[in-house]
């Protein structure tokens, strides 16, 4: 749908710094080639706690970071070949999330029912995804496809962040380009124009004019002199919930949201650079240039951002009830569409589970798997 471009007063969307996730999409945890077979690491998707471990043979594995024994958390315990064994007792869950070994029972005795609830998990372009939701979904709805990724001509650099804030106001930063002002000293955009607006049930599509002029505009290929002002469209897309934008042919990138909490959120960033260099050069140079753009470039703009996001956030807390208003027509949009997700799943939820939400069937199903079995000798 076609929406209106016009800069005009409307109040900021009540509610939508509490709202919470549509867990039924693929969130990124963390880089791949971070992760070493036989090691732990404890993430959080929306307050859900998950452990992420790569077995001994390099598979990934994502079980609730809470073992069904003691509730110890089990990102603290030990890889042991294909299993995770909790730290406190030994007590070894597999594939499906089962107890398959407890060290101090003798072979021949039943397990009992213990079961660690299991996520859908995968690696994508160095990353490692998570599906939180209903995991029958997870094989119909994939990680966004990035068309750069290992793709000759483009420098590819990977930045991740951390933000004191509700994954709405990071949103709403992404998509609202007129906030280059705040990075006029970085020599960033100016004079921003909004010159088309769509939105659908999943996506916002955003297309602004901007100007660039300075020596960093010189590096990254926008303008042939320092001194001249080079006009050119962006387009940024809110394809829930992560985004894309462009500057076609100079540059694109893909922004990976990892909501925490309510006031905690987490981005893995690709962006790729048109580089115009031969193969043969731009090899070997591009450690070097990740490691200049990153440090002087994409870091400094990135914390102006934070200050401005956790800023934003901390006053929210200190007033919940305080009145907003937003003159960008694409923020609203951004907020009518993080509500919408967020009713969607909620609303599927209540259909399909009795008025259950899928984490409460996971765990009523572990319950009655626990009553229905035979009464072996005791653990201790």
């Amino acid at each position: 749908m076609e929406l209106a471009t016009t800069l005009k007063s409307q109040a900021v969307r009540a509610g939508v710094r509490q709202v919470g996730i549509n867990p039924d999409y693929w969130y990124p945890v963390g880089w791949s080639h971070q992760l070493k077979p036989g090691q732990v690491i404890p993430v959080v998707a929306w307050n859900q706690e998950i452990a992420v471990y790569r077995d001994t043979s390099g598979r990934l594995h994502a079980l609730e970071d809470a073992c069904p024994h003691k509730g110890v958390a089990l990102h603290k315990g030990k890889v042991i070949g294909e299993n995770l064994a909790c730290r406190y007792h030994g007590w070894e869950f597999g594939d499906g999330g089962q107890c398959v070994n407890i060290p101090y029972l003798p072979k021949s005795q039943k397990l009992p029912p213990a079961c660690a609830r299991t996520f859908p998990i995968q690696e994508k372009y160095d990353l490692i995804w998570v599906f939180p939701g209903n995991p029958d979904l997870a094989e119909e709805r994939q990680p966004p496809e990035v068309a750069e990724y290992a793709q000759p001509g483009w420098l590819d650099v990977s930045v991740t962040a951390h933000f004191n804030s509700h994954f709405s106001i990071c949103n709403e930063n992404s998509m609202d380009v007129f906030h280059g002002f705040l990075h006029e000293n970085l020599q960033g955009w100016f004079d921003p124009v909004l010159l088309k607006l769509q939105e659908t049930e999943s996506t916002v599509s955003a297309q602004y004019q901007v100007s660039y002029k300075g020596q960093i505009a010189k590096f990254l290929g926008l303008t042939d002199r320092a001194d001249q002002v080079t006009t050119l469209p962006v387009t940024v897309e809110y394809r829930y919930p992560h985004y894309y934008s462009t500057l076609e042919g100079v540059s694109s990138l893909y922004l990976m949201r990892l909501p925490v909490s309510s006031v905690e959120s987490r981005s893995f960033a690709l962006f790729f650079f048109r580089v115009r260099l031969p193969q043969w050069v731009l090899t070997p140079l591009r450690p070097v240039l990740r490691s200049l753009l990153r440090r002087f470039v994409l870091h400094r703009f990135l914390a102006q951002d934070i200050e401005m996001m956790e800023s934003e956030q901390q006053h929210y807390l200190a007033n919940p009830n305080r009145k907003y208003i937003e003159i960008n027509p694409a923020i609203i949009a951004v907020q009518r569409l993080i509500v919408r997700q967020y009713d969607l799943f909620r609303q599927a939820s209540s259909q399909s589970n009795g008025h259950k939400s899928s984490q409460e069937v996971v765990y009523r199903s572990m319950a009655a798997t626990s009553s229905d079995a035979d009464s072996g000798q005791a653990v201790p």
